[in-house]
């Protein structure tokens, strides 16, 4: 199983940036997907998150209204578009997958994610 992440790079705060989450090796639809980021110093943290058919979504609140996560179970790929880029972004950003819920409450989007990226480096700079 891989997952790739791209789109990454080095942008001025207020820009937009797409990131792409390639998975192979496995049945993507049977994965619940999520994007997590890690700041120089500080822990890993989900930022969205995404059911396996697109049609549940959750978003950490300092992200609200500024990410969009999504997928496309016929590409095998998980997206998360970001807006109104701003220095607190800056982070390495993963995406992970974990096998599909049983059901959909309030916590769906945790617990244990089996397979990982490799991250990207997101650099705001203002």
């Amino acid at each position: 199983v891989q997952l790739q992440v791209s789109g990454g790079g080095l942008v001025q705060s207020g820009e937009s940036l797409r990131l792409s989450c390639a998975a192979s090796g496995l049945t993507f639809s049977r994965y619940d997907l999520g994007w997590f980021r890690q700041a120089p110093g500080k822990e890993r943290d989900v930022v969205a998150a995404i059911n396996w058919s697109g049609g549940i979504t959750y978003y950490a609140t300092s992200v609200k209204g500024r990410f969009t996560i999504s997928r496309d179970n016929a590409k095998n790929t998980m997206y998360l578009q970001i807006t109104s880029l701003n220095a607190e972004d800056t982070a390495v950003y993963y995406c992970a997958a974990k096998t599909r819920s049983r059901a959909y409450g309030n916590n769906w989007y945790a617990g244990v994610y089996d397979y990982w990226g490799q991250g990207t480096q997101v650099t705001v700079s203002s």
